[in-house]
């Protein structure tokens, strides 16, 4: 899948990771590269018509560039079960005619490996027609010249292909007047089609407005009807509401929806039937011979996060004569300089800090103490958002680190030496930072060559539930504060246009940096991380150092060990001795 490619390509680019570092068909990368592109808004959201095009301009804002890339994949692919159904199906004259967004040949050579198995005199060589020769599809369809194979958005010899949101937007005049025409011909039977492109859809709408629509229905196969694209769901309401038989048809794989069509509806010649069931593949199912060898008394991966052992269970409430929000309640707390974490709903307040200096800040709000406010972070998204806040500052008191607190989420930085910071200050630090220091076996802080930008190294920190259990995670990378004139060359006054991928300046930097860190590194790494964290797991750790006797303070405790993993499913071969 082509997005899929594309969104992993900006994944490592962000990211400084080698493309081989991420196989895109695993589920958990998948899943990882998919809350990447939650968090940050760098393509349009999923299942926008926009996405694709979007995606593929990122990564190739050349219209060379972008035919080159799908001439690339072409070259990899061979027609598979399912071409070589449909090709049979063209050249035995059971389809007249298929329309398709795709650029690659693998169609209409599976047409011509079946067409020879015909006798010569009855052959009906395929006609192709792209945006570029679209005269030909005008004239195949008015003399009934079939089977006819429409490329709509080009051939990949073309010189014209369409990709990008601005090619996709208008459709060829001529091209679309021969889709309109076959709807008002035949039926229509949409297969692995998402109904991303306006022009396409917009000639599906228009061919319903003539009184020959679609005399044979309107079938819509899809693996996972429950996602289909508003604009799909649109076109088959107004087409029933024409009175145009209409189905969506729940098919999971292209492959399958060729084996049933020749299995149940058409039958082909022998022949070709034969020649047809020749691309089947081979049984996935194979047997195999147990393992024999004694089982490991431990896991093999560990995963970069602490079990949180204890977590705040109250926090301070306070009630407001005027509602207000989360931001506003910070600013106040910022132009009063008072150190405090809070999450406003309205005219309540939760809170860890100081109460005399918090009611202070507040004052504007007419705010009075309440008692305290349970937190059920698995259940109360504020809750959670105010623990993820006040772990955070827990985690950089008292430590050579630095928060970055974002609403795509917290990191924390290695701090750097100030201008005229005191000596013993900065051998303290680099005695606590030693380990880590060691780990990387590089400096943490400095100026990245060349660009002169400063860099740092640090963790992305999350708070997550697993198992019923909360957990820290923390992903090390290393930040580099890149002005934001350098991220962008674009104008960004119009906020609703979409604004292409930049790159980032220091990637090729950061990449570098990353590329020989191999697992023994990222093991003293993550190990150098989880001890600088928790120097001393019998102390519980405070976000503010408020006494008891003063307000509410956040109190975290974290185990001094990593996860681990365990195996996906139970069974006694895990349990055995020999």
């Amino acid at each position: 899948m082509m997005i899929r490619d594309f969104k992993t390509r900006i994944f490592c680019q962000e990211n400084q990771l080698s493309r081989r570092e991420v196989d895109a068909s695993d589920r958990i990368w998948t899943a990882r590269v998919d809350e990447f592109f939650r968090q940050r808004d760098i393509l349009p959201p999923p299942n926008d018509p926009l996405e694709y095009a979007a995606a593929f301009e990122a990564i190739f804002p050349l219209e060379a560039q972008r035919r080159q890339y799908i001439a690339d994949k072409i070259a990899l692919g061979n027609p598979s079960f399912g071409h070589r159904v449909f090709g049979a199906l063209l050249s035995a004259g059971r389809i007249p005619c298929i329309f398709t967004t795709n650029f690659d040949p693998l169609i209409e050579q599976a047409s011509n490996s079946a067409v020879q198995l015909l006798p010569t005199e009855s052959r009906s060589l395929l006609t192709v027609a792209a945006i570029d020769s679209a005269d030909r599809a005008i004239r195949a369809m008015g003399e009934s010249d079939w089977p006819l194979l429409v490329k709509i958005h080009g051939d990949y010899q073309s010189l014209k292909i369409k990709n990008t949101g601005s090619e996709l937007e208008v459709q060829d005049s001529k091209m679309r007047r021969v889709l309109t025409s076959a709807c008002e011909r035949f039926g229509l039977v949409v297969v692995g089609y998402s109904g991303r492109d306006f022009s396409v859809m917009e000639a599906l709408e228009e061919a319903l407005k003539s009184p020959d629509r679609f005399p044979s229905g309107l079938y819509w196969i899809n693996g996972t009807p429950d996602n289909m694209l508003p604009a799909v769901k649109q076109l088959l309401d107004k087409a029933t509401a024409a009175g145009v038989p209409t189905s969506v048809v729940k098919v999971p794989t292209f492959d399958e929806l060729a084996a049933d069509v020749i299995r149940d509806f058409v039958d082909l010649p022998a022949e070709m039937l034969k020649h047809v069931m020749e691309a089947q593949k081979p049984a996935a199912l194979a047997p195999i011979n147990p393992p024999t060898t004694p089982a490991r008394k431990y896991p093999v991966l560990r995963f970069s996060a602490l079990l949180v052992e204890q977590l705040p269970l109250c926090a301070r409430k306070i009630e407001l004569e005027t509602p207000s929000t989360t931001a506003s309640i910070r600013t106040l707390l910022k132009e009063a300089n008072v150190r405090a974490v809070v999450a406003c709903n309205g005219r309540e307040v939760a809170a860890f800090g100081n109460d005399q200096k918090l009611l202070h800040a507040l004052e504007p709000l007419g705010p009075k103490l309440s008692g305290t406010i349970t937190l059920r972070p698995e259940r109360d998204s504020w809750a959670l958002g105010l623990l993820y806040d006040a772990l955070v500052r827990t985690l950089s008191r008292k430590r050579p680190l630095t928060q970055r607190l974002r609403n795509t989420g917290h990191a924390l930085l290695v701090a750097s030496d100030r201008p005229n910071e005191p000596s013993e200050n900065i051998a303290q630090r680099a005695h606590v930072l030693s380990a880590l220091r060691k780990a990387y076996d590089a400096p943490l802080t400095g100026n990245v060559p060349i660009l002169k930008l400063p860099y740092a190294e640090g963790i992305n920190v999350r708070l997550d539930r697993f198992n019923e259990m909360w957990w820290l995670g923390f992903d090390p990378f290393t930040f580099v504060d890149v002005p934001h004139d350098k991220k962008t060359a674009q104008s960004t006054d119009d906020a609703n246009i979409h604004q292409p991928y930049r790159g980032d300046p220091a990637g090729d930097w950061r990449r570098e940096r990353w590329a020989r860190k191999y697992n023994g590194n990222w093991a003293a790494i993550i190990d150098a991380w989880a001890k600088l964290l928790v120097a001393d797991p019998e102390i519980s750790l405070t976000a503010l150092g408020v006494p008891s006797a003063e307000g509410v303070d956040a109190h975290f405790k974290l185990s001094p060990t990593t996860a681990w993993s365990s195996p996906s499913h139970h069974h006694a071969y895990f349990e055995r001795t020999q």
